[in-house]
């Protein structure tokens, strides 16, 4: 054996190479370096908080692992592959790409996640913000807007910008998840544009968000996707934000996390620029990524979402004229998500009943992430924080429609149900 023939000290470090385990990745400290939001104009608004060196505070850990993601080759060719067919999409030429993301499988990281998610509904030092620690900058911030209209969340950093989170705030609605309330306008438009079969068509006496209902149940496709092309709606707010987050830190790997809508337009970012992802209790939104026309990439691992069996929205059940979804005005009508899945079945395992009450995100600070999973180890015998990560098997939605080009029936025929 060649390797008998080395000198004996050089055998010690070639044994030491080979049979010592790579290192773990090191934890990041973050600490909020911004807030942005939509103002009146339609221009996402940053307001800078004091730089984390004028204050002092020990290290907090925010443990990572490696993740593989595909971006697009080209991002111009991504967005103007939205204008073309299915097949001209799925031939899109992807890169794939090694970085460091969240460890999902670590409680204590989603917990801290959860925590900066929910925040994003309001300013420090609020009643409703959660203290993160003398390790986190949470001084009086200036430039935030209350009663701006729209997108609206926070921007964490690692002290070196090494990393950078982006944290969008979901639906604002007080009986739903609390806080925020001046943007609820927006947020139920996007919420029923993106998350409803056919224009938040709920019943007779509805009023709907666009006019593409055709009858029975029949929904116009073009009339829909032109719908969502709309400047009032929130994804192409939120690609702008990120190309304006990117333009700040150049050299810096970027996260994106929210919670309920804000958690469903992470995704989409995240299937945009090809970044982690960690949604909360988020709407499905793989419906909507079709209607918006994105090209799905050959692998959507870096998305992980997060959500319990006891919340009707993010299992898609929320529905109906007599729900309590429509009874507040809004058509969450999807449950299909993109990506992974750490689903809690807290029906069977807590016992708890399927309500709204449970689509919050202190439900999932306080109840879920506050102490470990254990109820999945009998599987297999092995120990987990979380929840075993899955993929969702056979999802569907909105499968009593159907859909398909009907004000141009003579030319395109009239049903097309792939969306």
């Amino acid at each position: 054996m060649l390797y008998n023939y080395f000198p004996t000290a050089l055998q010690y470090l070639l044994a030491t190479y080979v049979l010592t385990p790579p290192s773990a990745p090191q934890p990041l400290r973050f600490s909020l370096r911004h807030e942005f939001g939509l103002s009146n104009s339609s221009k996402t608004v940053f307001a800078d908080l004091r730089p984390a060196s004028q204050l002092t505070y020990d290290t907090y850990d925010i443990t990572t692992r490696r993740v593989q993601t595909y971006r697009p080759r080209n991002q111009e060719a991504f967005f103007r592959s939205r204008h073309f067919d299915r097949e001209a999409r799925r031939e899109l030429p992807w890169d794939e790409t090694d970085l460091e993301g969240p460890n999902v499988n670590d409680r204590e990281t989603l917990l801290l996640l959860a925590k900066m998610t929910s925040n994003a509904y309001s300013r420090p030092g609020e009643k409703d913000w959660y203290d993160l620690g003398p390790d986190w900058n949470s001084s009086y911030p200036f430039g935030w807007e209350p009663d701006s209209d729209g997108f609206r969340g926070h921007i964490f950093a690692t002290e070196d910008n090494s990393t950078v989170i982006i944290s969008v705030k979901g639906t604002s609605a007080g009986w739903l998840v609390g806080g925020g309330g001046s943007t609820t306008r927006k947020d139920k438009l996007n919420d029923n544009l993106l998350f409803s079969c056919c224009c938040a068509r709920v019943g007779p006496t509805w009023r709907t968000v666009c006019d593409c209902y055709e009858g029975g149940y029949k929904c116009d496709q073009n009339c829909l996707e032109q719908s969502l092309v709309e400047d009032s709606l929130f994804y192409p707010i939120g690609t702008n934000l990120y190309n304006n987050v990117t333009y700040m830190y150049p050299n810096s790997n970027v996260w994106v996390i929210g919670h309920s809508l804000g958690g469903s337009l992470a995704s989409l970012l995240g299937v945009t620029f090809g970044v982690p992802v960690v949604a909360f209790e988020a709407v499905g939104e793989k419906l909507a990524a079709r209607r918006l026309h994105l090209a799905l990439p050959p692998d959507l691992q870096h998305i992980t979402h997060i959500y319990n069996t006891g919340d009707p929205i993010a299992m898609g059940t929320c529905t109906g004229v007599a729900s309590t979804c429509a009874i507040g005005g809004f058509a969450l009508e999807t449950g299909c998500h993109l990506g992974k899945v750490i689903k809690y079945d807290t029906v069977t395992h807590l016992k708890w009943s399927v309500n709204v009450g449970n689509h919050g995100i202190a439900v999932v600070i306080d109840h879920l992430l506050s102490k470990d999973w254990e109820y999945d180890n009998e599987e297999d015998g092995v120990k987990r924080s979380v929840p075993r990560i899955t993929a969702e098997e056979d999802c569907v939605d909105c499968f009593n429609w159907e859909f398909g080009n009907y004000r141009n029936a003579s030319i395109h025929g009239t049903c097309d149900r792939r969306l």
